[in-house]
């Protein structure tokens, strides 16, 4: 699963220091208020916000949080206005890298990744560079737990629509396509599995090994700076990133 969504930004800092739980939390409480805006306060009725909302317990976001920011969104009418821009560029050797924004400031976002992009050996491209690398795929991602058994899950997945069941060491992935993600995450709900990710992705077709160090070291710095901006939601790319950079 190396390189497709960089939701184990969020895994690997579980642990992170309070600065970078900071920063995760502020861009999730961003992506709440959007999806609150766009399919209401109500869990129940807002499938992106169960999905937001597991998100944000998977990173350990106090629930009193999630509450605040629902309610803010739900009140506030004169908030930011947030449009969600999707940047695609190459980093060091050519990797292919597409960023998923949520900002209230086009100038200052594109500014702030063309930056990173040029500071780490790559280069911000045009719309459409990259992509067609990738292929778009929903992606559920399960924590594995001693109450969850392997063959009733892929089954209850494949029944309604899935593709592919996999599993590593900490949790089962689902994969569906786009148009069956909604009834594959549904069907998977109400068999009541809960989920640490539930998104639609992109996936590589392929993947770029780096062997230069500083290739490696630049690759990291890119996805670093970019996971440190708030406006950067997602961070795709085709690097097989190194278990030891993880």
């Amino acid at each position: 699963m190396s390189g497709h969504s960089k939701w184990s930004t969020i895994k690997r800092k579980k642990g992170a220091n309070d600065a970078q739980r900071a920063k995760i939390f502020t861009k999730i409480a961003r992506e709440i208020s959007v999806v609150v805006r766009e399919g209401g306060p109500d869990p129940d009725n807002n499938s992106r916000l169960r999905d937001v909302i597991g998100k944000a317990r998977a990173a350990n976001m106090p629930n009193d949080n999630i509450n605040r920011t629902i309610k803010k969104a739900a009140g506030d009418n004169d908030g930011a206005v947030y449009e969600t821009i999707t940047y695609e560029g190459y980093g060091p050797k050519g990797v292919a890298v597409i960023v998923e924004t949520l900002t209230d400031n086009r100038n200052r976002t594109a500014g702030d990744v063309r930056h990173y992009f040029d500071k780490f050996g790559g280069n911000l491209g045009q719309t459409g560079c990259v992509n067609f690398m990738f292929d778009r795929k929903g992606i559920i991602d399960i924590e594995k737990t001693d109450s969850i058994n392997e063959d009733d899950l892929m089954m209850c997945a494949l029944e309604a629509g899935a593709d592919d069941v996999s599993a590593d060491d900490e949790e089962f992935e689902v994969e569906t396509t786009p148009e069956m993600f909604q009834s594959v995450r549904d069907a998977l709900e109400q068999a009541g599995y809960s989920f640490d990710t539930a998104q639609i992705s992109y996936v590589p077709q392929t993947m770029v090994t780096l062997e230069d160090e500083k290739d490696i070291l630049f690759m990291n710095k890119l996805i670093e700076a970019l996971e440190d901006n708030d406006d950067v939601q997602n961070i795709y790319h085709n690097w097989d990133t190194p278990e030891e950079t993880e």
